[in-house]
C-alpha cells in the first residue's frame, strides 16, 4: 500500500463500494466441489471493462466491454467454476435481470431488454470426483438471487465459497478473497479474486505468502520446522497424485494425468470504485490491477491460465477537473487491493480430501502464521 493511501474501508470487502453486492451459490451433491459468485451491480448498472491476460482463458461476453463498442452499462459479473460449462450460470444470471427488467432496452415496453452478462470461469473440473457436477443455469440463478438478498454494505464469506469451492492454487487449496482500499479522497477501491493458479501463491524458500511482501508491512515467516513439515507433505501428497494419475491413465492417455495434476487453473477477479470512470479509464484500472496479481502469484499469466479482470464503476464520486493524480491513485489501489484479496482467499480456504484429490489449506500447513 502506498503512503498515499488510508487503509482498508470497514468491511475490507468489494461491498465497501457502495451498491455493490455479491452473492455465493454451491453445485449440490456428492462428488460436486464447484459453485458461482456474482457481483451485482447497484440500480442503473456500472461502467464496466475487462482485460484478459491468462493464454487459456473461458469468458462470455468480454467483447462488449470493449470502450470502442456498443454496450455503456452492466448489471452483473459473474465468476463460475465449471471451466467452460460453467459459463452456462450466466444464463441464470441473465434471466434473473429480466425477469426485473434490468438490461439494455432494445424495445418501448420495460421488459423490453437484453441484459449483458459478462463472465469468466475456472478449471475446477473433477475436483470433487464427478467430472458432470458443475454450475449451470440454476447455480447462477442461486448465486445472484443471493445477491439481490444481501444487506447493502454485507459481509462477503471468503474461502471455500461460491466459484472458489473448487479452487486450487498450486498445490494448496484457493478460494474467494476480497479486500478494499479507502483513498484520503473518499474514493474506495476494491478487489474480490477467485484464486485458482497453475501457479504458487506461497514462497518455497519461506512458507510466507507471496503477496504478503507487498502489502507494506514485514510479512511473518513461519518457523522452520513448521515451514519444514509443510513441504514435505506437499511432497508426499505430489507423490501420491503422480502415481494416481499413473494408475489411472491408459497408454497414451494424457487426460487423466493433466487433471490429476491440476495444471488447467486460473484466477478471476472484479475490481471496483465508486469514482466516476468512463469506460477506457475502466479498462485501464482493470489492466494495471493485473500487476497486484502478478505480486501474489508466481508465475502467472500462463498459458494453462486464464487469468482474468474485470473493472466497475459505479460512477458516485465525480473526479477533479485534473484527474491524473486521483486516476493514478485509484490505478495503485486497485492493484493493492486484488494482491491483498488473493492473500486473504489463501488464509480464508479451508482444504479438502476426496475422489478428487487432497489439497490441504494453508492455514492446516502453516497455521495462522
Amino acid at each position: 500500500m502506498t503512503e498515499e493511501q488510508s487503509g482498508p474501508g470497514p468491511l475490507d470487502a468489494l461491498t465497501d463500494v457502495s451498491g455493490i453486492r455479491v452473492g455465493h451459490a454451491r453445485v449440490p451433491g456428492e462428488g460436486a466441489l464447484s459453485g458461482t459468485t456474482v457481483v451485482l451491480a447497484p440500480e442503473g448498472g456500472a461502467v464496466a471493462a475487462v482485460d484478459v491476460r491468462g493464454g487459456g482463458p473461458g469468458t462470455r461476453e468480454t467483447d462488449a466491454l470493449d470502450p470502442r463498442n456498443l454496450v455503456q452499462r452492466i448489471d452483473a459479473v459473474v465468476l463460475t467454476g465449471g471451466s467452460a460449462y460453467g459459463l452456462d450460470a450466466a444464463s441464470g444470471v441473465m434471466a434473473w435481470l429480466e425477469e426485473q427488467g434490468r438490461g439494455v432496452r432494445v424495445g418501448p415496453g420495460q421488459s423490453q431488454v437484453v441484459p449483458v452478462v459478462p463472465a469468466a470461469c475456472v478449471f475446477d473440473l473433477g475436483r470433487g470426483g464427478d467430472w458432470r457436477a458443475r454450475p449451470d443455469a440454476s447455480t447462477g440463478r442461486a448465486a445472484v438471487e443471493a445477491a439481490a438478498a444481501s444487506e447493502p454494505g454485507a459481509r462477503v464469506p471468503e474461502g471455500t465459497v461460491g466459484a472458489g469451492t473448487g479452487a486450487v492454487a498450486g498445490q494448496i487449496k484457493g478460494g474467494v478473497g476480497t479486500a478494499s482500499v479507502r483513498l484520503p479522497s473518499g474514493t474506495t477501491v476494491a478487489a474480490l479474486a477467485v484464486v485458482n493458479a497453475a501457479g504458487s501463491v506461497v514462497d518455497p524458500r519461506t512458507g510466507v505468502l507471496y503477496g504478503e511482501y507487498g502489502t507494506g508491512e514485514p510479512p511473518v515467516h513461519p518457523a522452520p520446522p513448521v515451514h519444514e513439515a509443510a513441504r514435505r507433505r506437499l511432497a508426499e501428497i505430489r507423490s501420491a497424485r503422480a502415481d494416481r494419475a499413473e494408475c489411472e491413465s491408459a497408454p497414451g492417455d494424457g487426460a487423466h494425468g493433466a487433471r490429476g495434476n491440476g495444471v488447467l487453473n486460473t484466477t478471476i477477479a472484479v475490481v471496483a470504485t465508486d469514482a466516476t470512470l468512463t469506460r477506457a479509464q475502466a479498462q485501464k484500472l482493470a489492466g494495471t490491477a493485473h500487476d497486484g496479481l502478478a505480486r501474489a502469484v508466481r508465475p502467472v499469466h500462463l498459458l494453462t491460465d486464464g487469468d482474468t479482470v474485470f473493472a466497475l464503476s459505479t460512477g458516485r464520486l465525480p473526479l477533479p477537473p485534473e484527474p491524473v493524480a486521483e486516476l493514478n491513485d485509484i490505478l495503485a489501489a486497485g492493484a493493492d487491493a486484488l494482491t491483498r484479496a488473493v492473500v486473504k482467499a489463501a488464509r480464508a480456504a479451508r482444504g479438502v480430501e476426496g475422489p478428487g484429490g487432497t489439497f490441504p489449506s494453508y492455514s492446516e500447513l502453516y497455521g495462522a502464521s
